[in-house]
C-alpha cells in the first residue's frame, strides 16, 4: 500500500478567468478610456477632425455593439450589435444627448472628411484581391441577372399590393418601390426627384419629400432583413454559403480547385504582416483616386462602379504581384475588424434621421414598404439560386443591397448579416444597379407617366 497520498484541491487547481473584453482590451482599461473621452466630449474640448471623431466613436460603437449583441430577440433577430449600434447612434443625435460640436465633429469626419469612402475602397479592394481569379470571372457574369430579378419582384409586388389597397399602383412603384430600389439618397433619391419632377411637372423638392421617408424606411427594414437572414442561414444551412456567394460542387476536384483559393495561397494571405499593410492602404486609396478620375471624365457612371471595374480587371489579369494582392487583403481584415463600429457610428449620427423614420409611419404605408424590400429578397434569392448562387447571399447584396440606403447602407446590412467580405457584390448593387433604376424609371415614366 501506498504511504503518500496526493491531495488535489479545486481551489488550488483553479485558473482565474481572464477579465471581460471589450474592444480588445480588459474591461477596466476600457472604462478608464471611455471616461477620458466621454469627459473631454461633455466639456467642450473634444479636438477636432479624426483626432477627436476616432476615440469618441470607438466608445461608442463598442459601447452600443455590446448592448446589441447581448440583448435577447436584438442579437437572435434584428442583427444585434450592428443595429444597435446605428440606431443608438441616431439617437443621441435626434434627442441632442451629445454635444453640438462632437455631433459635428463626427458628421464632418464622416462626410466632409470622406472616412466612408476610405472604408468601402478598402473593403473594395482587399475582398475583391482576396478572390479567386476564376471565381471572381464566374461570380460577375451571374450577378446581373440578379439584380434585375430582385427589381423585378420588387416593383411587381409594390404595383399589386398598391392597387389592392387603394394607394395606388402607379403612385407604389413612382413613389415608394423606386426610391427603395434607386440607390439611396444622393445617387437615388435625388436624381429620381429631379427626373420625377421634370417628368410629372411637379417642384422635385415636393418630390424629394415624398421619396425621403420610402428610403428610410426602406434602409431600415433592409437592416433588419439582414440580421434575419443570418438567422436564417443558421437553421437552414443548405440555404448558404456562410458569406461564399457561389455553390462549389465539393465533389468535383476540378471544380473546386478553379474556384477556391490555394492552401498555399491562403497561409500567405492569413499570416499578418505589419510592414505590408501600409501598402495595402496605399493601393486602396489609389484605386479610389482611379474611380474618381475616371469618374471625372466620363460622369454618367459613379466613381465606385469604375473603381469596382479597375480592381477586378487587375486581379482577373494578375497585373499586381501576389505580394500586394495580399498587401490589400490584410489591410482589409485590419479595417473590417476594428473600424466597422466607428463606421455604425457615423452612418448613426450623420446619415440616419429618427425623424423621418418616425414621421412615415402608416400601416398602408409600411406595408408597401415591406413588401418592396420582401419582393427584392424573394426575387434576388430565386435567380441567384437559378444561377448558382447560395439565396441568402444573393439575397442579401442582390436584394438587399438594392433596397439600402446606398454606400453606407450597404456596410450596415452586411454588418447586420456579418458578411462584410461581400461588399463589392454590395457595391456592384448599389452603383451599377442604382444607375441601372434611374434608366429605368426614366424609361417608365414614359410610358406611364
Amino acid at each position: 500500500m501506498n504511504d503518500t497520498m496526493t491531495i488535489s484541491s479545486p481551489m488550488a487547481a483553479k485558473v482565474p478567468s481572464p477579465p471581460f473584453q471589450i474592444y480588445g482590451m480588459p474591461w477596466y482599461f476600457f472604462a478608464l478610456f471611455s471616461a477620458v473621452v466621454l469627459g473631454a466630449t461633455y466639456l467642450g474640448i473634444l479636438p477636432a477632425g479624426m483626432i477627436g471623431a476616432f476615440p469618441l466613436m470607438i466608445v461608442l460603437g463598442a459601447v452600443f455593439n455590446l448592448i446589441g449583441d447581448r440583448t435577447p430577440f436584438i442579437n437572435s433577430f434584428l442583427g444585434g450589435g450592428a443595429i444597435v449600434v446605428i440606431f443608438g447612434s441616431a439617437a443621441l443625435n435626434t434627442f441632442s444627448i451629445l454635444p453640438e460640436e462632437a455631433l459635428k465633429t463626427m458628421g464632418t469626419f464622416m462626410k466632409g472628411g470622406g472616412f466612408l469612402d476610405f472604408y468601402i475602397a478598402s473593403l473594395i479592394t482587399g475582398s475583391i484581391m482576396g478572390m479567386n481569379r476564376q471565381l471572381l470571372i464566374k461570380a460577375a457574369l451571374r450577378y446581373l441577372p440578379v439584380i434585375l430579378g430582385g427589381v423585378a419582384v420588387a416593383l411587381s409586388l409594390g404595383a399589386l399590393v398598391g392597387a389592392l389597397t387603394g394607394f395606388g399602383s402607379k403612385q407604389a412603384v413612382f413613389f415608394v418601390s423606386i426610391p427603395i430600389m434607386g440607390g439611396g439618397m444622393g445617387a437615388g433619391a435625388v436624381p429620381l426627384s429631379k427626373i420625377f419632377g421634370e417628368g410629372l411637372h411637379q417642384d422635385p423638392a415636393t418630390m424629394l419629400s415624398i421619396m425621403v421617408p420610402a428610403v428610410a424606411l426602406g434602409n431600415a427594414l433592409s437592416i433588419v432583413c439582414g440580421g434575419l437572414l443570418d438567422r436564417l442561414g443558421h437553421v437552414k444551412k443548405s440555404l448558404t454559403g456562410e458569406g461564399q456567394m457561389m455553390v462549389l460542387q465539393s465533389s468535383n476536384k476540378s471544380a473546386a480547385s478553379d474556384t477556391e483559393v490555394s492552401e498555399d495561397y491562403k497561409k500567405l494571405r492569413d499570416k499578418l504582416d505589419l510592414s505590408q499593410m501600409g501598402a495595402g492602404l496605399m493601393i486602396a486609396t489609389c484605386f479610389f483616386s482611379f474611380g474618381a478620375l475616371v469618374n471625372y471624365i466620363f460622369p454618367a457612371v459613379h466613381g465606385y462602379a469604375w473603381m469596382i471595374l479597375a480592381v477586378a480587371m487587375v486581379k482577373v489579369l494578375g497585373l499586381l504581384p501576389q505580394k500586394f494582392e495580399i498587401c490589400c487583403y490584410q489591410w482589409f481584415q485590419f479595417v473590417m475588424n476594428n473600424l466597422t463600429g466607428v463606421l455604425l457610428v457615423g452612418i448613426g449620427v450623420a446619415y440616419t434621421n429618427l425623424t423621418e423614420v418616425a414621421a412615415a409611419f402608416s400601416g398602408q404605408y409600411m406595408l408597401l414598404v415591406a413588401v418592396t424590400v420582401l419582393g427584392a429578397i424573394i426575387g434576388a434569392g430565386i435567380v441567384g439560386r437559378l444561377v448558382g448562387f447560395y439565396p441568402i447571399e444573393a439575397a442579401i447584396t442582390g436584394g438587399l443591397c438594392m433596397s439600402n440606403m446606398g454606400g453606407t447602407g450597404d456596410v450596415a446590412v452586411l454588418s447586420a448579416a456579418k458578411r462584410m467580405e461581400l461588399m463589392p457584390f454590395a457595391q456592384i448593387s448599389s452603383r451599377i444597379g442604382g444607375a441601372f433604376m434611374l434608366i429605368l424609371s426614366s424609361v417608365m415614366l414614359q410610358i406611364f407617366g
